[in-house]
């Protein structure tokens, strides 16, 4: 009886939980090949900001708001209600497609959220977290890009 319940619990241990946590260098080389670098004059460091505010740099996160009014998906936290398939669909991508580590799908519908009016104002966090910060360069230190 006791074997089974420490081997359980190691088990539990040893099973991964899923996440998919990136590390901050793995998603500055996917954000700068996937085209993101100075992209509508916004730097790299402000895009590696962004993830880090926004998910922890974990491509399959899910956050549903509290008051309920939307969920956001992957890396970015991009909305359903605008941006995919749950809502108006402006990327015209399943919001299950955010959620894909390799950040393709992602990576296409942040540029077109970035070409509104608002630019990467958009997110809240980067405005309170990235916009005019004078420590951004800290984002990219000691990345081989």
């Amino acid at each position: 009886m006791k074997a089974s319940v420490v081997l359980s619990l190691i088990g539990y241990l040893v099973v991964p939980s899923g996440a998919a946590v990136l590390g901050r260098c793995v998603v500055a080389k996917k954000l700068h090949e996937g085209g993101l670098s100075d992209y509508e004059g916004y730097s790299l460091e402000n895009w590696v900001c962004l993830a880090y505010f926004e998910s922890k740099f974990n491509p399959t996160a899910v956050y549903d708001n509290l008051r309920g009014d939307y969920t956001g998906y992957g890396l970015f936290q991009i909305r359903n209600h605008d941006w995919c398939d749950h809502g108006k669909n402006r990327c015209h991508v399943s919001c299950s497609a955010l959620l894909n580590p390799n950040l393709k799908e992602t990576i296409k519908c942040a540029k077109k959220i970035v070409q509104g009016k608002r630019g990467m104002g958009a997110w809240p966090s980067w405005t309170l977290n990235c916009q005019n910060s004078d420590t951004l360069a800290r984002w990219l230190d000691g990345c081989k890009l």
